[in-house]
């Protein structure tokens, strides 16, 4: 009798990699739905009780404006990994390993500037100027109350003569939890963090990748065209 031979040992499952976080415009995807269902209406209204050219004129514009509405709206979006940064913007799609980012600079637009010197704009995640100043005003409110909190506190305790510490002072909550910050300079501290913590790392070094997105291009392109020639036959 032979004996049974020895059975390999099941392979181990590998740890989940760990998913990108994606950061994407609400108001920008809200806007596009809105323009995507107007130019269907009328686009679809024209086609079907138009005369003459206007059905074929429809046609080749809606092939020229949905392209450039989803491009704008839809379509940008921020991917941060462990090991990289993509960008995907109206045009092209960048992908920029953590070795190679340079700063993450917020100004009048957000963008991510690589070892080379270039810059790539993050289309997905728009500074808004009207933002940043609620977010100053609600820090300016915050600390406001804050001191307030701690003068009565101060007083209370006063009356009542409990003190603290060696040098006699009173005792006094944390006065703010942080800076009051507005949500698009909140995710680029994020990237700024994720920055700092992988930008080091073995897997998070190699070159910057662009990719133009033909699929948008091509048929806006075929759109323009088409309607540029039904124009000049009609």
């Amino acid at each position: 009798m032979t004996s049974p031979e020895p059975q390999s040992p099941a392979p181990q499952p590998s740890e989940p990699e760990s998913r990108d976080r994606v950061f994407r415009s609400v108001p920008a995807i809200a806007g596009g739905v809105m323009l995507l269902g107007i130019a269907a209406w009328i686009g679809i209204d024209a086609v079907i009780n138009g005369e003459g050219r206007t059905p074929w004129l429809a046609l080749a514009v809606l092939l020229l404006v949905v392209p450039l509405v989803v491009a704008f709206t839809l379509r940008p979006a921020v991917y941060a990994g462990n090991d990289r940064l993509r960008i995907r913007n109206p045009w092209r799609v960048i992908v920029v390993p953590w070795g190679q980012v340079a700063s993450l600079r917020s100004a009048y637009s957000n963008e991510v500037l690589t070892a080379s010197g270039a810059k790539y704009q993050l289309w997905a995640v728009p500074v808004s100027l009207r933002a940043r100043k609620r977010a100053a005003r609600r820090e300016m409110r915050a600390t406001a109350q804050a001191r307030r909190q701690m003068g009565q506190d101060g007083r209370r305790g006063g009356a009542s003569g409990t003190r603290s510490g060696l040098g006699g002072g009173f005792e006094a909550g944390p006065v703010s939890d942080g800076p009051v910050r507005a949500e698009t300079d909140r995710i680029m501290d994020d990237l700024r963090a994720l920055h700092e913590d992988r930008r080091e790392a073995a897997s998070a070094q190699g070159e910057v990748t662009v990719r133009w997105a033909y699929e948008v291009m091509g048929p806006a392109l075929a759109g323009a065209v088409l309607v540029l020639i039904l124009v000049a036959v009609g």
